[in-house]
């Protein structure tokens, strides 16, 4: 068994390995990490060596972290990482290279679209009739999206939306409220196999499904990190965050995830205030005492057009793991357009927790 798994914010690490009587053997950890002294890996493959297969990524941890000598100096490299990495292997996780991933990036859509596309697009990867696929939104019209559980009332000030012309829809993932103006707003969304996911927690997952941002963002001058749950911050201010919502396949079989990210390519602050109610309590644990300071636009940061940086983040990506130019079929646009109807555009949805 084989399994991979990047460090966020450092290297990649590798893991073979067999299991014979319930209990890991032959197990042999490398990658591209430092490590000092040198026969510090020959502690860690002896921990992991004969454990119990059922061993969590806390319990393959500990046993590292004991069996390293006090001198260990681990760079690019965690004892998480490892256990996480042994945890793929055991899954048999797919990797991002063993996929024809898909661009879809189409004309503007209206918001309710928008949310339509990433709930039949994600169906269709788990039902394995779409390659796992990279959408780059265009926004028609100003929004605001609300997350599936946010009460719409404590989050939407509706006279202000109705004074911008904001368009309210409710997305079928968990999370905050986004605000969306098109030219100022940059969203992205990722349908992959539940199996690229295998043996990582669910917060490991934001993780990992954002990790190539932060080189494309790294490669435009932005030193950006994963802030957990979900967000990405730089020292100058968060500049996105991140939902998802896990989807089973036919007949409750392996499904897929999506993950979507808006970024602040540039926002008006002051119009954002009058459309979402953020209370104190919100801003508290953003550790700002003003919206103002709570996104710090990729804009100002990179000094580039919204559509360059868009283009950059596509480039980053197809360099990485390759990206074939694609679109939403005419059964998948069809079947989007009927939950717009019967789901998304409708008062029983958008309300669902008043």
């Amino acid at each position: 068994m084989h399994g991979e798994y990047k460090v966020p914010g450092g290297k990649l690490v590798t893991v073979d390995l067999t299991v014979e009587g319930g209990a890991l053997r032959d197990v042999r950890v490398a990658g591209d990490f430092f490590l000092e002294p040198d026969e510090a890996i020959l502690s860690i493959d002896g921990a992991l060596e004969g454990a119990p297969a059922t061993t969590d990524t806390a319990g393959l941890a500990a046993r590292i972290t004991a069996a390293l000598p006090e001198s260990a100096v681990l760079l690019g490299l965690t004892a998480e990482g490892v256990g996480i990495a042994v945890r793929r292997a055991l899954a048999h996780a797919t990797e991002w290279d063993d996929y024809d991933w898909q661009l879809v990036h189409s004309e503007p859509q209206a918001p309710a679209l928008h949310m339509a596309l990433d709930e039949v697009l994600t169906a269709e990867v788990a039902a394995g009739r779409r390659a796992p696929t990279l959408r780059v939104w265009e926004w028609a019209s100003p929004a605001v999206v609300i997350g599936s559980f946010q009460s719409l009332r404590n989050e939407v000030d509706p006279v202000g939306a109705a004074r911008h012309g904001m368009t309210v829809v409710r997305r079928i993932s968990g999370g905050g409220a986004m605000f969306v103006e098109p030219m100022s707003t940059i969203t992205y969304s990722l349908s992959v196999p539940e199996s690229l996911v295998s043996g990582l927690s669910f917060a490991d997952s934001y993780a990992y499904l954002d990790d190539w941002v932060l080189d494309a963002l790294g490669d435009m001058g932005i030193k950006a990190w994963y802030q957990p749950l979900n967000d990405i911050a730089t020292d100058a201010g968060k500049i996105a965050g991140a939902a998802q919502k896990r989807m089973v396949g036919p007949d409750g079989g392996p499904g897929a995830v999506l993950h979507h990210v808006t970024m602040s390519y540039d926002i008006d602050a002051g119009k954002m205030l009058e459309v979402l109610r953020i209370g104190k309590e919100k801003m508290s644990d953003k550790g700002t005492r003003s919206a103002k300071k709570r996104v710090d636009p990729l804009r100002r940061q990179t000094g580039l057009a919204r559509e360059q940086v868009i283009e950059n983040m596509i480039a980053s990506f197809r360099g990485r793991y390759g990206l074939s130019t694609g679109g939403v079929t005419t059964e998948e646009l069809a079947r989007a357009q009927e939950l717009v109807q019967t789901k998304f555009a409708t008062e029983e949805w958008t309300a669902r927790v008043p």
